[in-house]
């Protein structure tokens, strides 16, 4: 028996060695792979993305800055609210395996990229364009599609507050849920939260959980423009600050049976 193993091991490493290894794809090709390209980018996996990007989730930020300041003795924007912790780490990190992000968050590779045409770089520049108004200059996502919904100004004067959240906190106990627990009661039902795990955090770290994603942490100066889920006693008539927004999120994000997101630590 073992010298049967033996030779049919023998068998099959030559066979292995005599086959023809598969062809290299150098760059150029790759950048033009099928799964860059819709409909294949819309079922990519992480592990389909990270095979070839795997170095976007690998620690490297530098201990100190160019002009020799130490990461440890400064506090990056994104460390400015308590809901942050830890040390400051990289862009795609912080999204998708750091505590918060996996506690918080279920952001997946293609909720921010949705494929990208090497030949279109320049906004409907090809006859390929598969970014219909939604392309923004050399960038490989549509940020105000996606970022600006987590990253926009908190838009503090249709909520009716007299000024910024950050002096007008003390006035409401730093606490969002003292208004929002009969306002706007219908949320973060999207695929790429944790919708339980949020409303969690906000009911016991007070109002940086919320704020922290509602305008403490905003690249932009816009707002975004929410979609106006209905929730229970919502009044019938839309105000004029909410006329012709969305009652549901994009098909992409919306919930269904298989993509319900499980809050971390929840049994599924």
């Amino acid at each position: 028996m073992r010298l049967a193993a033996l030779l049919s091991t023998v068998a099959l490493t030559a066979w292995a060695a005599a086959a023809p290894a598969a062809p290299a794809v150098d760059y150029q090709r790759a950048r033009y792979d099928p799964i860059h390209f819709k409909p294949q980018i819309d079922q990519a996996t992480d592990a389909q993305c990270l095979a070839c990007h795997a170095e976007v989730l690998v620690a490297s930020v530098r201990p100190a800055s160019p002009a020799g300041v130490r990461a440890a003795a400064a506090k990056a924007w994104y460390q400015q609210t308590s809901t942050y912790t830890g040390e400051q780490d990289t862009f795609h990190r912080r999204h998708m395996v750091t505590p918060m992000a996996r506690q918080l968050m279920n952001l997946r590779c293609t909720t921010c990229h949705q494929g990208n045409d090497p030949r279109d770089e320049t906004p409907l520049s090809s006859a390929t364009s598969q970014h219909t108004g939604g392309f923004t200059l050399r960038k490989m996502v549509a940020p105000e599609s996606t970022c600006l919904k987590c990253h926009g100004q908190m838009n503090y004067t249709v909520m009716g507050l007299p000024e910024p959240w950050p002096k007008s906190k003390a006035m409401f106990q730093d606490n969002c849920l003292l208004c929002h627990a009969a306002i706007r009661t219908n949320r973060h039902q999207v695929n790429y939260l944790n919708a339980a795990a949020i409303e969690e955090a906000a009911a016991k770290g007070g109002g940086d959980t919320c704020y922290g994603c509602h305008g403490g942490r905003a690249w932009y100066r816009t707002t975004y423009p929410y979609t106006r889920t209905p929730w229970e006693g919502m009044a019938p008539e839309v105000p004029d600050w909410a006329k012709g927004r969305a009652n549901a999120p994009e098909a992409r994000f919306r919930l269904t049976p298989t993509n319900h997101p499980t809050p971390a630590g929840a049994k599924p």
